[in-house]
């Protein structure tokens, strides 16, 4: 799945680190060719948080996909 979020604030992505820690397939986060693993909370940190950022997995975490939705660029 594929999905674009924003993370505005420290929070925010404390929350969706949690939340990919807890699936058991890979989560990653990025942009452009830049991609990351989701559940590092350094690699995030690391991403130019005021762009959009896109969110790809292949598995089905129901808490992930609401938290994506949520936060939708």
């Amino acid at each position: 799945m594929k999905g674009q979020i924003r993370l505005r604030n420290m929070e925010e992505v404390h929350e969706f680190v949690r939340l990919a820690d807890y699936c058991d397939f890979d989560v990653n986060i990025g942009y452009d060719r830049v991609m990351i693993d989701g559940k590092s909370i350094v690699g995030i940190m690391g991403l130019d948080l005021g762009r959009p950022l896109t969110v790809q997995y292949e598995g089905d975490s129901p808490q992930l996909e609401a938290f994506i939705a949520s936060h939708g660029a």
